[in-house]
């Protein structure tokens, strides 16, 4: 055999190994011994030990609670405020009328009652007097009768306001069963003969009040019928405006 011109003999002419047979060496290696030949953790590793090493938050606490109850006291504190208020304010259904007599000295009333006696209202009565025009037949003043005798009842003993009553378009025989087996009233029921009285107090229908202060002027004109609560409330409006 001829020997390679190029080389000297004896000696090993194979070649060295190539420098990415070493690396892919080391890479196997690396990788038989489960380390990444990159130098980088594993991601699942990495994220579960940065888990760990954080502590869990604490849970959050109920809020939803303690609003509802906050805003349950608040709606029970407006409710008390309103009935406070409301309590001292007539009722929005009571039918009061812009009349011309509101504010001014209130008509003479006088003449016969329903027990044959005589009664004339002082021009001062020095009470707040409840002048209430009605009729036996009238379902409203029905209703309404039963509320004035409560209202008269809780002012006798004080006296500082009574009830006194007109019968409009009605006969004297059914007025006086009413007012006295009915209803048993004990304040005065004036008869009206010829309805002088409805004419000055330009009365058109039934149940209608007059409210006249203790210096004789009218303070309220009611068309509908009225509650001893909503008397009280214009009472205290009245004192209110006129102390």
């Amino acid at each position: 055999m001829s020997a390679d011109p190029g080389s000297t003999p004896g000696t090993d002419v194979r070649p060295a190994p190539t420098e990415a047979a070493s690396s892919g060496e080391d890479d196997s290696a690396a990788s038989a011994a489960g380390v990444d030949p990159t130098g980088a953790l594993p991601p699942a590793a990495s994220s579960s030990s940065a888990a760990a090493a954080q502590p869990a938050d604490p849970p959050a606490r109920p809020r939803g609670r303690h609003t509802a109850r906050w805003v349950a006291l608040a709606v029970l504190v407006i409710a008390a405020g309103l009935t406070a208020v409301l309590a001292d304010s007539p009722s929005a259904t009571l039918a009061q009328v812009q009349s011309t007599l509101v504010g001014k000295q209130a008509p003479p009333v006088s003449g016969p009652t329903i027990d044959g006696t005589d009664f004339t209202l002082p021009a001062a009565p020095g009470k707040y007097i409840v002048l209430n025009f009605f009729a036996s037949w009238c379902v409203p003043c029905r209703t309404e009768g039963p509320e004035l005798v409560t209202f008269d009842f809780a002012h006798q003993a004080a006296g500082d306001a009574s009830v006194v009553s007109v019968v409009f378009d009605d006969t004297v025989a059914a007025a006086t069963e009413y007012q006295q087996d009915t209803l048993g009233a004990t304040w005065p029921t004036l008869t009206d003969p010829g309805g002088h009285i409805a004419l000055d107090y330009g009365v058109t229908g039934q149940p209608t009040t007059f409210l006249i202060a203790p210096d004789g002027r009218v303070v309220a004109h009611i068309v509908s019928p009225v509650t001893a609560a909503e008397l009280d409330a214009l009472i205290a409006e009245a004192e209110a405006s006129h102390p």
